[in-house]
């Protein structure tokens, strides 16, 4: 089938669902936005207490399917994807998504939601192969009310061939005004965070001003570099040629009480658990990228 043939096929999908009388695996509640809040490192008053209103980002995460997948998808879109895998689009990536908030969720409220194919592009031709991109829309209700709508984007693609393949680079960490003294402590082996010369807060990542006080002066503390693993997930999928999954990624709560992202090494991906201690260390991963990871310390 030529690519003017395949693409009409393709077309025809948009508009047909994706999920039908979706239900959420649980109602919206307290412990869920408290999990997220503390994850997120949020403290907005708005999440907690008697009147309290979820997290407007959370929108997916109630029609979310689980480790089970997605017993509700619907039969066009299981034929959308297997058309392209029969024309040799067989590897996905997300690319992005959109959300619109139209209603606050709040604990209680009853989450269903209907997603459709909203659309397919032409052909487009990337770094990872020549594919399609595919949009589906969620509208979210609680009730009868319309909630929200979340957008997502992957791109079904058929791998690149021929390519010779890429030196195991790690990408290269974007640097600018704001975060530049902190890539500069990382070369010199110091982790440092910023402090609000106002109230004294310590803050990571970091801002050009306090999400505490709105103090835009700040200075530095390095941190010790003891922590523990406050929550982590293993990642599987997909391969990339500077890295080597399965591995662990910790948001680590460091002793001065802020929280930073980084890989968990030192102990197997499947040996990683919170509340486990860990240590600081910097790693070199050519000539140009040093980066702070956290080794494991058992007990």
């Amino acid at each position: 089938m030529d690519d003017d043939g395949l693409y009409s096929r393709l077309k025809a999908y948009e508009g047909r669902p994706a999920a039908v009388s979706g239900t959420g695996r649980d109602p919206v509640n307290a412990p869920m936005i408290r999990h997220w809040c503390e994850a997120m490192g949020d403290r907005n008053p708005a999440y907690t207490g008697p009147g309290a209103i979820a997290p407007p980002t959370m929108l997916q995460a109630w029609t979310m399917g689980g480790l089970g997948g997605h017993p509700g998808r619907a039969r066009p879109y299981e034929e959308l994807l297997a058309l392209l895998d029969e024309a040799g689009c067989t590897a996905v990536v997300a690319t992005d998504c959109e959300q619109e908030y139209l209603r606050p969720l709040r604990p209680g409220d009853e989450v269903t939601f209907d997603t459709v194919i909203e659309s397919v592009s032409e052909r487009k031709t990337t770094k990872l192969g020549a594919g399609y991109f595919i949009t589906t829309r969620t509208d979210v209700r609680a009730g009868p009310d319309l909630a929200g709508t979340h957008r997502f984007r992957i791109l079904k693609y058929a791998p690149a061939r021929g390519r010779t393949a890429p030196r195991e680079r790690r990408p290269r960490p974007v640097v600018n005004r704001d975060n530049a003294g902190f890539w500069e402590g990382v070369r010199e082996h110091r982790l440092l965070l910023q402090r609000c010369t106002a109230c004294a807060g310590l803050r990571f990542p970091w801002l050009p001003g306090c999400h505490a006080c709105g103090c835009p002066e700040w200075d530095t503390v390095e941190a010790a570099g003891e922590g523990t693993v406050f929550s982590y997930v293993v990642l599987h999928h997909p391969p990339f040629p500077a890295f080597e999954p399965p591995y662990a990624i910790g948001l680590i709560e460091l002793a001065e009480g802020v929280r930073v992202v980084s890989n968990v090494v030192g102990v197997p991906y499947d040996k990683v658990r919170i509340g486990m201690p860990v240590r600081l260390e910097f790693r070199r991963y050519d000539d140009e990228l040093t980066l702070p990871v956290f080794r494991g310390v058992t007990v």
